[in-house]
């Protein structure tokens, strides 16, 4: 049988490059023990005179996109495998493009009757709305609306300083929403199709112990951070209603292979849907992975049934 040959796309040069770089290694290390697979890792620095992309992405099979934020998530990647007639793992140009601005998912969630963590858009320095919703609120989250692993994001708890958090977040996107902080619990659903089925995990939780989740907590090791691949003590109602959430907005905006769907859940019980991931991170203390093997699936059965789709 002749080998499949498989091109891991990782790097990127935007700030999640190094973090892109441990999830190449991590699903190359997944995909080593399949003998009738040819693997090859490209890193992309986006220099002109180091990287010769289309010159290599001329003889794989089959594409893996390893690229956490701007260009692997913004669905510029995806659009120009598209032309080449690549095929790839993932989510197209438009679903990646759309789930990428936390915006724009949160008009389509709503559209599909999904609550959303309340939030207003900043296309501008407005510091008058912005002062608006912080006195309605008390405190807010200021985020670029184009960013991902909690990059240019702000937990503001006093009026003041407001206005240096927008000036940071709008360096990392023309764009930039101001979102109400939730009190409650952070659960995740991993969501993937498999064996023709689209299938959601129950929820895991991130545990954050007074702390916010920025990129360091994510991804360092003196992370204060606790995650469980299944939340416990969670009512089976609720799991239900994450579950169809996650489907129905996977289904909706037109995601396909995997992804990962973000909520909150206040004490009280009000769900919201805060952020959609369509390349979730893939290092070995990554949720997705573990979600999807605690749910009884193999991550190297996912990824070779995706390599020969």
């Amino acid at each position: 049988m002749q080998k499949k040959r498989v091109l891991l796309l990782c790097g990127g040069g935007g700030p999640e490059h190094e973090i892109s770089l441990v999830s190449a290694k991590y699903i190359e290390k997944i995909l080593s023990g399949i003998p009738n697979l040819d693997l090859t890792i490209k890193e992309l620095k986006l220099s002109p005179e180091k990287d010769d992309l289309f010159n290599s992405l001329k003889d794989p099979d089959y594409i893996i996109p390893c690229i956490h934020g701007p260009p692997g998530e913004t669905g510029d990647v995806q659009a120009f495998l598209d032309l080449l007639k690549i095929p790839y793992l993932g989510a197209g140009p438009e679903a990646s493009r759309i789930c990428f601005n936390k915006i724009t998912t949160k008009l389509w969630l709503e559209s599909l009757n999904i609550p959303v963590t309340p939030y207003k858009s900043l296309s501008y320095k407005n510091l008058e709305l912005a002062g608006e919703v912080f006195d309605q609120w008390g405190e807010v989250f200021v985020k670029p609306a184009s960013q991902g692993s909690s990059i240019g994001c702000f937990l503001i708890d006093k009026k003041e300083k407001l206005e240096d958090a927008i000036d940071e977040a709008f360096k990392y996107s023309s764009q930039v929403l101001l979102e109400k902080v939730i009190k409650g619990r952070e659960l995740e659903v991993a969501v993937y199709e498999m064996g023709g089925k689209i299938v959601a995990t129950d929820p895991g939780e991130i545990v954050l112990n007074d702390t916010f989740y920025t990129y360091k907590e994510k991804y360092d090791d003196t992370s204060k951070v606790t995650t469980k691949t299944k939340a416990q003590d969670l009512d089976e109602k609720i799991k239900i209603v994450l579950k169809d959430f996650s489907i129905q907005a996977f289904k909706g905006l037109g995601i396909r292979h995997l992804a990962r769907v973000d909520f909150f859940i206040t004490k009280d019980g009000h769900i919201y849907l805060n952020e959609i991931n369509t390349f979730p991170g893939m290092t070995p203390i990554s949720m997705f992975p573990k979600m999807l093997k605690a749910h009884g699936d193999e991550f190297q059965e996912f990824l070779w049934e995706k390599i020969n789709s």
